[in-house]
């Protein structure tokens, strides 16, 4: 097991945040206000206490925004990769910052989901449970039972050794990616830099027995559009962030 917290993080920030509009007609979707705070800040306040020390961010829509909000951060390292010109959705995304992640385990987080209350607890445990040997990524998992503003089936089956199986053609699985994860780098050696998922990633390795999945012990808010941004709001407000 891996007891040691990476030091990078890669920080999904380049999404349209189309299903957010007309919120995201003039701000980036991480920079939308949850309870005063940046959505992306929920995240990155907790990394950067359980020890990361340094943030590729990348940018594509409304970048300047993006770039200017994390300019502002202290005591991390900030580094930008640039998409302003392509889409490249979650898988493309790591293949273009490839060569910023260095060859050490990183933390790769989305900007639209957080776990309440707000602790490092879920990044720590997550490093903790990673076992480069037996696996290439372990997922964050969200227990649809206890989130807010998921109006999915959910995505995964744990199976025993904590490896994921799709959801498939079941109604419903118990298990949502809760937007962090902790991955070797390496998985995008060689991958030509292009617009894909970081689903045809993990389909390859759940083949190979070597995705596993994390618990995560929090209630989780996934704010996907106004809706779920004013019950998040209404959530912290009544139980604390």
């Amino acid at each position: 097991m891996s007891l040691a917290v990476p030091h990078t993080a890669m920080v999904l920030a380049a999404g349209l945040g189309t299903r957010m509009r007309p919120l995201t007609d003039t701000v980036p979707k991480p920079l939308i206000r949850v309870r005063g705070k940046a959505l992306m800040d929920w995240l990155i306040d907790p990394l950067i206490e359980a020890g990361v020390k340094r943030l590729i961010v990348n940018v594509h829509y409304l970048a300047d925004q993006i770039e200017a909000h994390v300019a502002g951060r202290s005591g991390v390292e900030v580094l930008i990769s640039d998409e302003r010109g392509e889409v490249l959705e979650t898988g493309g995304a790591l293949a273009k910052a490839r060569p910023l992640l260095g060859d050490e385990p990183v933390f790769v987080l989305n900007t639209d989901a957080f776990w309440a209350p707000a602790s490092p607890e879920p990044y720590l445990e997550l490093a903790t449970a990673f076992d480069p040997a037996a696996e290439d990524e372990r997922l964050l998992l969200a227990d649809t039972g206890r989130a807010l503003g998921f109006d999915g089936a959910g995505d995964f089956f744990l199976q025993p050794g904590n490896r994921l199986e799709r959801r498939g053609m079941a109604a419903s699985a118990p298990w949502a990616y809760a937007g962090v994860r902790i991955m070797k780098p390496q998985l995008y050696d060689g991958v030509a830099v292009g617009r894909f998922s970081a689903m045809r990633t993990w389909e390859g390795l759940m083949a190979q027995g070597r995705l596993a999945g994390e618990p995560l012990d929090r209630f989780w808010l996934h704010v996907g559009d106004p809706k779920a941004l004013a019950d998040a709001e209404m959530w912290i407000a009544c139980h604390g962030g």
